[in-house]
């Protein structure tokens, strides 16, 4: 009798283990998760939320949604995801302008050290700058000589203050000695429609967002942020490479999640990010939209934002820039 209470006891307890979820395999159910996005739709932001919500639905056989939270450079969005529960239902893809730009600018209601949590899957990408047909410039160091001219006649444009684009215009007045005038959208496609109106003059945009209109003719691209030439637009030289050397902008967006969310669902949450980027899916979304990715544990996406929070603190101080 004994021996068979305890071979019961024993067949229970493996069942027990065997249907309990755990954390770290099972994400706890709940209302739908969400991917907050503190950008307005249709910029780089939004392809990479969509698609890590579309993944992480099928992995973890819940619903993940996409929720835009544009304003104040993406600070708004930030703010509002930093006072969500830490239950792991809530998700940041957080971009420079809310975790690096927007701290070093400006007071702002969250310290990111504190109150948030790098995650994963760190994509970074460069942006493009933009000019209005109408321009006189062909290159970068014709749009400097230019601006050197017409001090404070030439608008850049950007889908808001404290974003990439901004810093790169900021960067760019700052190291080229020119005057040019910061105009601050909701969004990349204001943006974008007020510089092919001619309202503006010029932007640093997303590269796939841009294209159309680059290869429409509607808006002319004379160089990229970044420290190598575009797969999209191979022909245009790098900023580097066109009249202003040393100006290297690269932009980066990854996932976040409010401080004292449960370490085994940030695992959970981590793992299946990277999976998501190395899949077939994934690498032909790199690809598509010229974005690189590079597999990273957790520890060395926290260290990648604490580089970018140093490096960029340093320039924004020593460059006096302000927020608008």
């Amino acid at each position: 009798m004994r021996k068979a209470l305890l071979s019961l006891a024993a067949t229970l307890a493996f069942a027990v283990t065997s249907v309990t979820p755990s954390w770290a395999q099972d994400y706890p159910p709940g209302p739908p998760i969400k991917i907050m996005v503190p950008a307005a739709p249709g910029g780089t932001s939004d392809y990479v939320a969509r698609f890590m919500a579309e993944h992480l639905t099928r992995v973890l056989g819940q619903p993940v949604i996409v929720e835009h939270k544009p304003g104040a450079g993406g600070i708004v969005g930030a703010s509002l995801a930093a006072k969500m529960p830490a239950d792991g239902r809530t998700l940041l893809l957080g971009n420079p302008g809310p975790i690096v730009f927007g701290p070093a600018m400006t007071k702002v209601p969250y310290t990111v050290s504190k109150d948030f949590v790098a995650v994963g899957s760190f994509i970074t990408f460069a942006n493009t700058l933009l000019l209005n047909p109408q321009v006189k410039a062909n290159n970068m160091k014709e749009l400097i000589e230019l601006a050197k001219r017409n001090p404070g006649k030439i608008n850049f444009a950007s889908p808001g203050n404290g974003q990439s684009q901004h810093l790169s215009g900021e960067m760019m007045k700052r190291m080229a000695g020119v005057d040019m005038v910061h105009v601050a959208y909701k969004g990349t496609a204001a943006a974008l429609t007020d510089l092919i109106a001619g309202q503006v003059q010029m932007m640093f945009g997303n590269i796939p967002t841009s294209l159309p209109f680059i290869q429409s003719g509607q808006l002319r691209a004379i160089a990229v942020t970044g420290a190598k030439r575009s797969r999209m637009l191979p022909g245009v030289p790098t900023a580097s490479e066109s009249g202003l050397p040393g100006f290297v902008v690269p932009s980066w967006v990854g996932l976040f999640v409010p401080a004292g969310t449960p370490q085994p669902l940030i695992d959970r949450v981590h793992a299946e990010s990277e999976k998501a980027w190395a899949s077939a899916e994934g690498q032909q979304i790199l690809a598509r939209y010229d974005l690189d990715w590079t597999p990273s544990t957790q520890a060395g996406h926290i260290a990648f934002v604490n580089n970018e929070i140093a490096r960029w603190t340093a320039v924004i101080r020593d460059g006096n820039i302000k927020a608008e």
